[in-house]
């Protein structure tokens, strides 16, 4: 069974090869970060297998800049039957100046499985502990609720799967 890790946090310098050709760190790269954390924030605490199933509430607030100290900080903030949801922040900080600025934040699902091929399997339960954690949680109760309508909507305007595009 799992060591039910709650937190995970990564550490590392942005380097050039993580820019843009605006010479800022490009947002694939970011959401590469926040991926990596999410798994191994997802592994930790379900000691299974771990997907992606979801990112929601991107937000891109400041740029990363290379030399910049990054910090990707997973926090679980919800459990349902199979599935994880975690807060990430990414923050840089100038090494020079110190000061440290978020940079990106949302919230990412996994859903544990029974194998690279399998089907979901249960996850130990998260309880909120106090008020921030319980904020959190409903943080992520309210996200559960918009995103199935955005799939509602997204379904609604789909346009139909025709034959030959099914063939091929």
């Amino acid at each position: 069974m799992s060591g039910m890790q709650r937190d995970v946090t990564f550490r590392f310098l942005a380097q050039p090869t993580d820019v843009n050709f605006g010479g800022k760190v490009h947002g694939g790269m970011v959401m590469k970060w926040i991926d990596q954390a999410g798994y191994a924030g997802a592994v930790g605490w379900s000691g299974a297998y771990c997907v992606t199933v979801a990112v929601g509430g991107i937000q891109f607030v400041q740029p990363i800049l290379i030399g910049d100290l990054v910090t990707v900080h997973a926090k679980l903030i919800h459990t349902g039957t199979s599935s994880m949801h975690f807060a990430v922040d990414v923050l840089a900080r100038d090494l020079t100046h110190g000061k440290e600025r978020l940079a990106t934040s949302c919230v990412i699902v996994f859903v544990a499985l029974d194998g690279p091929d399998g089907k979901p399997t249960p996850v130990p339960a998260w309880t909120p502990k106090d008020d921030g954690d319980r904020t959190l949680q409903e943080y992520a109760q309210r996200l559960i609720e918009l995103s199935k309508k955005m799939e509602q909507e997204v379904a609604r305007y789909r346009p139909p799967l025709r034959r030959e595009d099914a063939e091929s």
